[in-house]
């Protein structure tokens, strides 16, 4: 059906163009936040899509991640605000959807499909008498065996030697014919600058245009979130076929739910006095006798610990989530079962306390770091993760519930660490909070520009830990030497080395920095870069 040139593509053009103006060789800041206000108003107006108090929730929440990039900017901002854009355009576009990964999985099939959708609106479009619609109908025929033709010649120049350097050359000589004929009519266009354009022409599409006949809004309407007795055993879930797929012949006879109540019994019965064990180490090394760990027990013992649990807490959903997905919710003698269930619950609770300890008590010793940070955001992860499955048993919920609600809640932590200015945030705690011999000041040094003002308010402390940090890049190299012919001076001009290569250092990422924001636009604005910049001024 043709149609008239229409507003979706007026915005994607002008998405396009206002994309590579934002984004072109610059440092993602205020330049999101602006781009976010495009997006948002071009969804809004767009008369297809219905406005809901969740729509503007979400756009809300899309424009708070925004913010939240020029005022804390960092990587994980700025991944939070693609993960924003993904809800609110994947919901935008398919509000029956309920859940935050499948909001988000709609917009990544928009933006896979986006560049087939742009082509397609295109040779629907006509402007008078002009359309594209005759000019694409030949294409069409050509398309496919060209496709065809050069994945024959890939194959055949990887077979063929010879073939392959006649091949060479006629790409050669057809790059050169190409290249000589651009630089004759554009020579003052940057080919690089036309692909970020396309770049932003797709990115814009993306958002715009929404999937024909969203699948994902049909398949979460069939998912509830509470669980039904069903009368006739279904044999065509998902979990049916998976269980089938390795127990074989067993699982074809139909078990009672008698029988599925004493297998469920005698398995949390095994594995909760599997976890017991493991707990009961913990309670006696870890919570009892903690004043005679080492930090390498400590080091160890964290990563041991994650694995452990990473492993334990996928195993406690899977486990439960087989037996409790049916039936045996509704049958009348499954009170020891959910006991069970309820005390391997509580056991990787405990196991989530065990790591969290491990994790606090490492901090304490060699300070903090983002992976220590990431254990603690992991441990909260993991107890909503915990939560949620004991809703699942106690209150007869599906697993769409844990799908949905488990989504919510990573979405809402990743909002939160947003907030904190990690980076500094981390130098601070550890010179405020560790000896001068426990600082890493090659991490510390590492860390990004944001921390800059710090470092330098607190060279002094720095430079008294240069000495016991065994990983500083630029300390002399004392290994020729022999210690015990070192005398005190030897060992004073070391120090004063590393300091002065330390200060060489960090005056050299000052003045990187320096150079870095002098050359920046005011799309790059983001204030902890301008805060930084200020101290130096």
């Amino acid at each position: 059906m043709e149609q008239k040139l229409d507003f979706k593509l007026l915005a994607i053009v002008a998405g396009g163009l206002l994309f590579t103006f934002l984004f072109w060789m610059e440092k993602m800041a205020l330049n999101l936040l602006l781009y976010s206000v495009f997006s948002g108003i071009a969804l809004l107006l767009d008369k297809g899509i219905p406005k809901s108090r969740k729509l503007f929730t979400l756009g809300a929440l899309h424009l708070l991640a925004g913010i939240l990039v020029v005022y804390n900017q960092s990587v994980l901002t700025v991944f939070t605000w693609y993960i924003s854009l993904a809800v609110f355009v994947g919901f935008a576009h398919a509000q029956l959807i309920r859940s935050v990964f499948t909001a988000i999985i709609s917009f990544l099939m928009q933006l896979f499909t986006s560049p087939f959708n742009l082509i397609q609106r295109l040779i629907n479009v006509r402007i008078g008498n002009f359309s594209l619609k005759p000019l694409a109908k030949p294409i069409k025929y050509v398309v496919l065996p060209i496709l065809v033709l050069l994945l024959f010649t890939a194959l055949y120049s990887n077979a063929n030697e010879v073939f392959a350097q006649y091949l060479n050359q006629f790409t050669d000589g057809l790059s050169v014919f190409f290249t000589n004929i651009y630089n004759f009519f554009f020579a003052d266009l940057s080919i690089e600058r036309v692909i970020h354009l396309i770049i932003g022409l797709l990115f814009t599409a993306a958002i715009l245009l929404g999937l024909k006949g969203n699948g994902f809004e049909a398949l979460e309407l069939k998912c509830k979130e509470q669980l039904v007795r069903n009368r006739k055993r279904n044999k065509n879930t998902f979990a049916h076929e998976l269980a089938d797929l390795f127990l074989g012949s067993f699982i074809k006879s139909k078990l009672a739910l008698k029988t599925e109540n004493i297998i469920g019994i005698l398995c949390f019965a095994m594995l909760n006095l599997l976890l017991l064990f493991l707990n009961l180490i913990d309670l006696g090394t870890l919570w009892l006798n903690a004043q005679n760990a080492s930090a390498a027990h400590y080091a160890s013992e964290l990563h041991d610990g994650t694995n452990i649990l990473i492993f334990s807490i996928v195993l406690a959903m899977i486990v439960i989530l087989y037996f409790f997905n049916g039936n045996l919710n509704f049958y009348h003698k499954n009170k020891t079962l959910k006991l069970l269930a309820f005390i391997w619950i509580v056991q990787n609770t405990f196991l989530v306390l065990s790591v969290g300890l491990r994790d606090y008590n490492y901090v304490l010793m060699y300070g903090l770091t983002y992976k220590r940070i990431g254990v603690a955001v992991f441990l909260m992860l993991c107890t909503a993760g915990l939560v949620t499955v004991y809703l699942k048993v106690a209150q007869r919920k599906t697993f769409f519930f844990l799908y949905k609600v488990n989504g919510m809640v990573w979405y809402a932590l990743l909002f939160v660490c947003c907030f904190a200015n990690w980076d500094v945030f981390i130098v601070e705690y550890n010179l405020k909070n560790q000896k001068a011999s426990a600082i890493d000041v090659n991490h510390l040094t590492d860390l990004s520009d944001k921390t800059l003002p710090l470092l330098d308010q607190n060279r002094k402390l720095l430079y008294s830990a240069l000495k016991d940090s065994e990983f500083w890049p630029f300390a002399i190299d004392t290994a020729v030497n022999n210690p015990a012919q070192t005398t005190q001076t030897e060992k004073l001009t070391e120090q004063q080395q590393a300091e002065l290569a330390f200060n060489k250092r960090l005056d050299r990422r000052i003045a990187d920095f320096k150079a870095r924001y002098n050359r920046t636009t005011w799309l790059s604005w983001n204030y902890r870069d301008w805060q930084t910049h200020q101290y130096f001024h």
